[in-house]
């Protein structure tokens, strides 16, 4: 940065002509390099990129949302992406958080500590894989064996589901071909190939929504925070025509109490099977709005939000009550 005006020297008492001049030339360059640094972005001023799986995305934008109305000089950029991309969008610097349904795996993990970045991963919640069918479909419950059945192929039609009113193949819709909801599931009953399993991707939550609307034998896969907002009018508009399945552990259940919804009270107390946690993966290296994001959803007034969205929050918020 060039300076500009005339440096006049300055000499100390009992100093050499030759060490002040060192002296002056020192403080100039100390100054220039301070003045060259760019200036950090910090928790209440500055923007950021945040990447995040599509099925988070009512979560992110309510909290992003919420956090910029406390500290207006703050701003998000979200990019809503399939899980894996947005893992990869962290690793290459190209977003500073992410919001995902897993910590990182370690391939992952190596990528940080080659470039000597510590990185962290903050469990925000508890969430769920909401499972939803078409109005015309009056079977709404099924066990975790069932599942089992469809996810290994030894179960294809809905007749061959226990109460099962439909006839046709059962087809599976799920966002994208990398999401988080698709790699749950396969994670979850240990699928490898998926080359004879029946499924639709439709590119997003809001469309797989759709897609069931209109095929009463499609069987969708969604974040329940697009569906869990009892406020909000999206959530109304999108749980229309709709069923959420109940789902149970219990491979004879005997009532309906066997099964239950991927709502918040089954959700907290580890009721509902398709449960599953939500992270922040964050490769921040410096106190910034990564980190002022995280600690005010973790552990300030953001889990609130979390708890409007009817996911269970993984530090609760502290409500103090004063009795008069």
């Amino acid at each position: 940065m060039a300076v500009s005006g005339r440096i006049v020297p300055t000499y100390i008492s009992g100093m050499s002509k030759k060490t002040g001049w060192l002296a002056s030339i020192l403080l100039v360059s100390l100054f220039g390099c301070d003045s060259n640094k760019t200036k950090l972005d910090s928790p209440s001023q500055g923007s950021i990129v945040v990447a995040a799986d599509e099925s988070f995305q009512p979560l992110v934008t309510q909290l992003t949302d919420a956090y910029s109305g406390i500290y207006p000089n703050t701003q998000f950029k979200i990019i809503f992406r399939p899980e894996k991309e947005a893992i990869n969008l962290m690793l290459q610097d190209s977003a500073r958080i992410a919001f995902t349904t897993r910590e990182l795996d370690p391939q992952e993990r190596a990528v940080l500590d080659k470039r000597k970045i510590e990185g962290a991963a903050q469990k925000i919640a508890t969430d769920g894989v909401a499972l939803i069918i078409n109005k015309a479909n009056t079977d709404s419950l099924i066990t975790m064996n069932e599942l089992n059945s469809i996810f290994d192929g030894s179960v294809k039609q809905w007749p061959q589901l226990k109460g099962g009113n439909l006839s046709g193949a059962i087809t599976l819709v799920f966002d994208n071909n990398n999401s988080s909801n698709l790699e749950f599931m396969l994670r979850k009953f240990k699928v490898k190939r998926v080359e004879g399993l029946r499924i639709f991707t439709a590119r997003s939550n809001r469309e797989v929504i759709d897609y069931v609307r209109q095929n009463p034998t499609a069987l969708g896969f969604i974040g329940v925070n697009w569906i869990s907002d009892g406020d909000s009018p999206l959530s109304a508009e999108l749980s229309r025509d709709l069923r959420v399945m109940g789902v149970t552990e219990k491979a004879n259940p005997t009532s309906r109490n066997d099964y239950f919804q991927p709502f918040q009270r089954a959700l907290g107390l580890q009721d509902y099977p398709l449960r599953r946690s939500v992270y922040i993966l964050s490769r921040e290296a410096h106190p910034g709005l990564g980190g002022g994001l995280i600690n005010y959803v973790a552990r300030d007034a953001g889990s609130l939000i979390i708890e409007k969205l009817g996911l269970w929050p993984a530090i609760p918020y502290n409500r103090e009550v004063k009795l008069r």
